[in-house]
């Protein structure tokens, strides 16, 4: 039985992290560890920092990312991919050309027996009423029409500046630490939610940087990704055992 993983939050390419090219390599460098015990790869959004497709034009850069990620599908590797807040505007391209699964939605699936949850994360349970109406204008089809309208070289500049300054406007770059299960809006969203699907046992999220691993009810488990800036972990879920890990260069990856 091969293993199936989880991982988010790379957001490749962003003008914020100073050694970018290095931190591809390195993704890239664990993809490459698993490929051959792997079953299937699940990358639960913002893997980009922006990401946009044109119909005949895509950003530039990645090429070792979507070089190993179609690696992985032409072994046979199901490359799961979805859809964060700041790479929704994908059009076909991850699909046809990488042999990614692309989902835009949480999805709820079995695997090797047991129930998963899996979703980004934004929006779900966030009460900020700027991000619902940015998020709802980010999904607006006639916004999306408006973009493709404008020249790749100041639509993506706008899409990377404004990625930029949204990481940089945290203080000192980084996101809020784990506001307690009381506060932190993906676990008060997963409490509601288990009230009416008592059936899932893992809830796995991106979004917020932080590593969180919490056991929520007696059946039911919440687990927050981390991220591939800083802490370059991910979760394995063998069939019987699901954990987190992280990446550490020269060590064998289970």
């Amino acid at each position: 039985m091969k293993n199936i993983y989880f991982l988010s939050d790379a957001h490749l390419g962003s003008w914020a992290i100073e050694h970018r090219r290095m931190q591809e390599r390195r993704l890239v460098r664990f993809l490459d560890s698993i490929k051959n015990k792997a079953a299937a790869v699940y990358l639960l959004g913002d893997m980009f920092d922006f990401w946009y497709e044109f119909k005949y034009v895509v950003p530039k850069g990645y090429t070792r990312f979507l070089g190993k990620i179609s690696e992985l599908t032409d072994m046979g590797v199901e490359v799961h991919y979805f859809t964060g807040n700041h790479d929704i505007w994908t059009y076909g391209y991850l699909e046809k050309e990488c042999g990614v699964i692309l989902h835009r939605q949480p999805q709820t699936v079995e695997l090797y027996g047991k129930v998963f949850y899996l979703a980004h994360g934004d929006g779900l349970g966030d009460p900020d009423k700027k991000f619902k109406f940015l998020r709802h204008l980010f999904h607006s089809k006639l916004c999306q029409f408006a973009l493709a309208t404008v020249h790749p070289r100041w639509s993506i500049w706008v899409g990377q500046t404004w990625a930029k300054h949204s990481r940089l406007k945290r203080p000192n770059g980084e996101e809020l630490p784990y506001l307690g299960e009381d506060h932190e809006h993906l676990i008060l969203y997963t409490k509601k939610y288990i009230q009416y699907h008592s059936n899932v046992d893992y809830f796995i999220y991106g979004h917020r940087h932080i590593e969180v691993d919490l056991q929520l009810t007696k059946k039911a488990r919440v687990i927050i990704l981390g991220d591939w800036i800083s802490h370059f972990s991910y979760v394995v879920w063998d069939g019987q055992h699901l954990f987190m890990q992280q990446y550490i260069e020269g060590e064998s990856q289970v």
